[in-house]
């Protein structure tokens, strides 16, 4: 996607960052995110030592495997964004669900163990079928396609979270803005407790000029981010870049702050952090982050600004 400019206050790459497929992912603050959960039995009680496979199915083979501790809990860094399709196995059955892993995001997923059967169900088979030859069509750009294979899986499985956030990206990539809203909007009502979908209508709000809707969301997605210890770099940025836009200043600061604070080298945060600080009168706080900008990114698309601003704000000598 492209950058999204308003105005003369505010030039920034506020990315509609959905990721469930390889392509445009922007350069981020950070390059992987994280799956994390639970997994009880029958009985909702803790699970000790299932294995948890975590399967790539965004175009390439990648598989990782893991256990659960003595409280059920299971996490995975380091994966790539896109869809993954996770399996949980242990003497008292198992259990397997669809996620998305975002940039610097941590979905958390419960996984409840039943009996295990001889295989998938014919119901199951065509689900999983549907679902990933609409991944494939998706990583090839084949919008239509992937729109009616993920259609066709929410019919088997009405909560399919990650069909509706593939659903919303193909309408996207295809400017059927109104249907990606309405997709995006499903997902966050299957997972209410997951900020990927608010963060994403925000940036999609920011992209149609709907200034308060789009702050209103990035205010809800910045404070699921809080709860839950803080969003990544990128998703900080972003939001910051939607309050900004949208005149709120004081929020849009904090956010900033919050992704220089989570990547103290991402320059375009340390830009807008000074930017806050010249808005607010804070010269020496200012000069610090324009300073801090021009030695991470002497060459940046910012930096003649930041010169500028220096040699009006600091004292001469």
């Amino acid at each position: 996607m492209s950058a999204f400019t308003f105005g003369t206050r505010l030039v920034a790459a506020a990315t509609l960052a959905i990721a469930f497929v390889a392509a445009g992912v922007p350069v981020a603050a950070q390059t992987t995110g994280q799956v994390k959960g639970k997994v009880v039995d029958g009985k909702g009680e803790p699970v000790d030592k299932a294995v948890v496979t975590i399967e790539f199915k965004g175009g390439t083979n990648m598989v990782r495997e893991v256990k659960t501790n003595k409280r059920g809990e299971f996490i995975q860094v380091g994966l790539p964004p896109g869809p993954y399709w996770v399996t949980a196995k242990a003497d008292a059955g198992q259990a397997a669900d669809q996620v998305q892993v975002g940039l610097g995001t941590a979905p958390t997923m419960n996984l409840t163990l039943k009996p295990a059967t001889k295989g998938m169900s014919a119901e199951e088979t065509a689900f999983r079928k549907a679902f990933d030859e609409g991944v494939e069509a998706a990583g090839a750009k084949n919008h239509d396609a992937a729109i009616a294979k993920f259609a066709e899986a929410v019919k088997m499985q009405a909560d399919c979270y990650a069909c509706y956030m593939n659903m919303g990206s193909a309408h996207y990539e295809k400017k059927e803005l109104d249907k990606a809203e309405a997709a995006f909007k499903k997902a966050a009502e299957l997972k209410p407790e997951d900020s990927r979908p608010i963060q994403v209508l925000a940036d999609l709000y920011n992209g149609m000029g709907r200034r308060e809707e789009a702050a209103a969301m990035a205010t809800k997605a910045a404070a699921m981010g809080a709860a839950s210890g803080g969003g990544s770099a990128q998703d900080n940025y972003n939001q910051g870049v939607i309050l900004w836009n949208a005149g709120k200043i004081a929020e849009a600061k904090t956010q900033f702050e919050a992704a220089v604070k989570a990547d103290p080298n991402y320059a375009d945060a340390n830009y807008w952090v000074g930017m806050a600080n010249l808005n607010g009168g804070n010269m020496p706080e200012a000069t610090k982050y324009f300073e801090n900008y021009l030695k991470l990114a002497p060459d940046g698309a910012m930096a003649a600004q930041a010169k500028g601003i220096l040699d009006s704000i600091k004292p001469k000598e």
